[in-house]
């Protein structure tokens, strides 16, 4: 509200004319009376609660064998060592 009053008060606009009072509503509005419900309806029946599932706990996998490789033929082609460069692995 303070916004509206400083722009009237810059723009020199002319205050708005009163208005008419409202009519005055009367405190006793007629309240609405619901029927009541058939009895055919009833009470709404409670769900009954639901038995908490166990859940089993999962089985330890065994740690898997290490697989031994066999050692190369002597015939296969093995990689030359590259120079400057250090082998690593999990064997180094």
């Amino acid at each position: 509200m303070e916004n509206g009053m400083a722009a009237r008060q810059l723009l020199q606009l002319p205050k708005p004319t009163a208005l008419p009072p409202m009519p005055t509503i009367p405190s006793t509005l007629p309240q609405p009376t619901l029927p009541p419900l058939p009895s055919a309806a009833g009470a709404i029946p409670t769900v009954p609660s639901l038995p908490t599932v166990a859940i089993p706990t999962m089985p330890t996998i065994p740690s898997m064998p290490k697989v031994s490789l066999p050692p190369l033929p002597s015939g296969f082609p093995t990689i030359p060592s590259i120079p400057g460069l250090t082998p690593s692995g999990p064997g180094n």
